[in-house]
């Protein structure tokens, strides 16, 4: 037990003070639960009553009721407990106590209601009236419980005078705080108070001594203590003014909310990766939609299969539309990391501006539109698999101000020449080698013909079935000239083709638009001189000019290609294509 010494406050006011706090006594007390059973009861009740503890300990409290007031007395304790509220001596009720040989005595009766790990209890505190003086042993000893109680309460409770210094605290000031009682005692609350706060606390503690009231917890506040040693921390505080005969102090009763902040982030971040996974649900990519059987595909699976086990940084080369994502998901289902996240940031899509706040996550207020705090995707991916997409259009400058410790397993996928971008000084030489760990190329679909009939049977399925319609032939012309076809957005671009085709398609057999595939005649006369690439200029000039020069949208020629946007934009700028060559 730690010894007090209550250098500020006289010992004649220490006893109002913890009769204050503790909802105390140097009589009876009780401690009844809400259904008004007797929890507990102090020896000073058996002197009273006549009954011995043990006797009471399960019993209704109206035993100790004249019988007149039983009837009614559990209306007003319902009452009392609807609307909890501390009812000091004094009050002005007359009350009577009964005793066990059936004798009334006159009492006054303090209640006090007090939350316990075991839910609300009523603290009653019960004063034989008709005996005004108490001895001297008494008192010590009811103080000596009482300092017992204050040092042992889970909360710092400190007690400071009306100019705002401490003049009283408890040991768990010391725990919370990191001082000593010696460097508070005659100190000001303030130095308790993050620096920021210091200066408007002073008036705030004037106002409260003008109209002095008590405040309970939760009144909505987000209040921060100060340790020693700089930090600061979450708290909730209740003040409660107590008067005396020698002056006005004031009950601080603080709780350090750390460990429910901490709850509540964590219970926030589950609920943001339930819905990060939810949403994830709700994709139509799945391992079982990689398709085919070429040597090509099979020789990306096989990497796909040993490098899964391990922990190694992946890095996905391959043009766009060539299922680069998919290959990223198989390579986190089949990892040891499968039962945790796989969180997917497409580096392409995000805005500069943004993109550090998404990777790394943000404060509150941090920028224009901040308006709650954002776990980044870093963090979202702990103990999972982060996949970067478009990783080639990552700034040169990303970065945050403090370290986020996370254990992550990071894939990456590019459609540019990384190689070439970081010899250019458009992508960072440490980054691109820190990615190059194992790096799998995936090949385009024009070097994987092979599995286009299986891609075209897999696709007309899925299509027909969402749109409910049967089509179960597919003429041989078609596969031809699909099969044919240099595809050069991918698989992306056979999906969308394939799509339109089973719309357009009124019975069982699928109607394909081939002459979407047909190269103007005069370049057809010169196919063998031109290079892929000119071919691909063509491809997507003519379907810029189908779609009277729109890039984006449901109709755009994005859309039409199997592109993103962004990836679009990238080929226009890369193959020289302006406005006037398609509008």
């Amino acid at each position: 037990m730690v010894e007090l010494s209550f250098q500020k406050i006289p010992p004649a006011q220490t006893e109002t003070i913890f009769e204050r706090l503790f909802v105390a006594s140097p009589d009876a007390i009780l401690v009844v639960d809400a259904r008004g059973s007797i929890n507990h009861a102090n020896p000073q009740v058996e002197r009273l009553f006549g009954y011995g503890c043990a006797e009471l300990i399960g019993k209704r409290v109206e035993i100790l009721i004249p019988e007149r007031f039983r009837d009614v007395h559990p209306q007003h304790r319902s009452h009392f407990n609807e609307q909890l509220r501390m009812r000091p001596m004094g009050a002005g009720l007359e009350l009577y106590g009964r005793r066990k040989d059936g004798t009334e005595f006159p009492v006054d009766i303090m209640l006090g209601p007090v939350d316990t790990p075991e839910g609300q209890v009523v603290l009653t505190v019960i004063r034989d009236i008709t005996h005004s003086k108490q001895t001297e042993e008494a008192m010590r000893l009811s103080e000596e419980r009482f300092r017992s109680l204050f040092e042992f309460s889970p909360d710092a409770i400190i007690v400071s005078d009306s100019e705002g210094k401490i003049a009283e605290l408890n040991a768990q000031v010391q725990s919370f705080f990191g001082y000593d009682r010696a460097e508070l005692i005659g100190q000001p609350v303030e130095s308790l108070i993050p620096e920021r706060f210091r200066r408007g606390h002073i008036g705030r503690r004037n106002e409260y001594h003008t109209e002095p009231r008590t405040r309970p917890m939760g009144a909505g506040f987000e209040l921060y203590g100060r340790r020693k040693d700089g930090t600061e921390f979450p708290v909730d505080i209740m003040l409660s003014p107590v008067r005396t005969a020698g002056g006005k102090f004031v009950l601080s009763v603080i709780r350090d909310l750390s460990e429910k902040k901490r709850a509540e982030e964590e219970l926030a971040r589950k609920e943001r990766e339930k819905r990060y996974l939810e949403e994830e649900l709700n994709t139509e990519h799945r391992f079982e939609d990689i398709i085919g059987e070429s040597v090509a595909l099979k020789r990306v699976l096989k990497q796909v299969e040993t490098v899964a086990e391990q922990d190694a940084t992946v890095l996905l080369l391959g043009e766009t539309g060539t299922g680069k994502d998919l290959i990223a998901r198989a390579i986190h289902q089949l990892s040891p990391r499968h039962a945790r996240t796989l969180v997917k940031l497409n580096c392409a899509a995000i805005p500069t501006g943004l993109l550090e706040s998404e990777l790394f996550g943000h404060e509150k207020g941090a920028f224009t539109g901040a308006i709650s705090q954002k776990i980044g995707r870093l963090e979202l991916a702990h103990q999972g698999t982060l996949f970067l997409d478009e990783v080639g259009d990552l700034p040169l400058e990303l970065g945050a101000t403090r370290t986020i410790p996370v254990d992550i397993r990071l894939v990456a996928a590019t459609n540019r020449n990384l190689e070439k971008m970081v010899g250019d000084r458009e992508f960072r030489s440490d980054l691109y080698y820190r990615l190059r760990v194992f790096p799998i190329s995936i090949p385009p679909l024009r070097e994987r013909r092979e599995d286009i009939p299986l891609l075209v049977r897999y696709f007309v399925a899925k299509h027909a079935r969402r749109m409910d319609k049967q089509i179960g032939s597919i003429p041989p012309e078609v596969m031809a000239a699909l099969t044919r076809w240099e595809w050069p957005g991918n698989i992306r671009e056979l999906e969308n083709f394939l799509e339109r085709c089973v719309i357009l398609s009124k019975g069982p057999v699928l109607r394909a638009p081939l002459s979407e595939l047909q190269l103007p005649e005069e370049t057809v006369t010169q196919q063998h001189d031109i290079s892929l690439e000119s071919a691909e200029r063509e491809h997507i000039v003519r379907v810029l000019r189908e779609a009277k020069g729109m890039i984006g949208g449901p109709g755009g020629a994005a859309a039409r290609l199997g592109v993103k946007r962004t990836t679009l934009n990238s080929k226009l700028k890369k193959l020289g294509i302006k406005r006037k060559d398609y509008i």
